[in-house]
């Protein structure tokens, strides 16, 4: 499709160093995008190896490069949300048989790069942000008839928006005036409002994740998949995930580190050990991008990458 980017997988030789332990092992590639991460897991298994992808977004399902690899007669494509991985390895009878679970988070390239898709304020276009454009409602849809209550707190705990009073009485204001479709006047309604600018960020950044990641359902998603993670995973088996702000980080982050501790009960109650036995084991501090693949590609500035593997 003209105008977009070449998506590059971030932190890849890491994530498939900490992920892969058996070569002829059972995999899934939690968030395709465009296939970067399968493409390198496939080439790292053998003959024997299996992976499943998934994809919430249809054009990714529908890529060129998910067409390549489904030449693969190890590999598997699903059109779901990782939320739903339990269910997928069901279907496959892999519950409890996976070796390895990867996710990437967030938004991808050929998301941001394709203006109808409504995920970008540098490309005014449909104010849509739906990962699955096949259900749901639209941003704009979503702004039409929000709560102004509920537009502060969507801004305020998904954007950490400073501003997010004075952008929600803008835009429920605005909106009786004109409705607000594209992501041209959202931009441009945000940056009337704020005065105070974060130096090297658009005004628009924190709003525009507050409301995809809305619209998306991504937090419920992320702590629904690292829960239905566990069913799937079998002993040994490595979950790694890679955060790009610091919402996603913390709920992977907490979640890790809880698994990591078992069961926190009082001192003196006869608790037996095996109840409060840790389910996973940290494998390595938070990984982060090296200078060179920053100065490579900048999306991976922010990358965290967290790997733990249950016992």
């Amino acid at each position: 499709m003209p105008g977009v980017t070449l998506h590059k997988p971030v932190l890849l030789e890491e994530a498939l160093n900490g992920l892969i332990r058996q070569t002829d092992g059972v995999y899934i590639d939690g968030t395709f995008g465009r296939g970067g991460h399968s493409k390198a897991i496939l080439q790292a298994l053998s003959e024997d190896g299996r992976l499943l992808g998934i994809d919430k977004d249809q054009d990714a399902v529908s890529s060129s490069q998910a067409k390549e690899l489904l030449t693969d007669e190890r590999f598997e494509l699903a059109h779901s949300s990782f939320a739903f991985m339990p269910q997928l390895a069901e279907q496959r009878e892999w519950l409890g048989q996976v070796d390895g679970i990867l996710l990437d988070l967030g938004v991808s390239s050929p998301q941001l790069d394709v203006a109808e898709r409504g995920f970008s304020f540098m490309r005014d276009g449909p104010l849509d942000m739906r990962m699955d454009t096949s259900c749901g409602e639209s941003a704009s849809q979503w702004l039409a008839q929000v709560d102004e209550k509920e537009l502060v707190k969507v801004l305020r705990d998904y954007g950490e928006e400073k501003f997010a009073r004075k952008i929600a009485s803008e835009i429920v204001n605005k909106r009786e005036e004109t409705a607000i479709e594209t992501t041209g006047q959202l931009a441009s309604l945000i940056e009337g409002v704020i005065t105070k600018r974060e130096p090297g960020k658009h005004p628009a950044t924190r709003s525009f994740q507050a409301i995809r990641i809305k619209i998306n359902n991504e937090l419920t998603d992320l702590e629904e998949a690292l829960a239905g993670a566990m069913g799937c995973l079998n002993k040994g088996g490595r979950l790694a995930v890679i955060s790009f702000h610091s919402l996603e980080d913390r709920i992977v982050k907490r979640f890790m580190r809880e698994k990591s501790r078992g069961d926190i009960t009082p001192r003196n109650l006869p608790i037996p050990t095996d109840a409060k036995k840790p389910v996973l084991k940290l494998v390595s501090k938070a990984i982060k991008a090296t200078k060179d693949e920053v100065a490579s590609n900048v999306r991976s500035r922010s990358a965290v990458l967290r790997i733990a593997e249950k016992l």
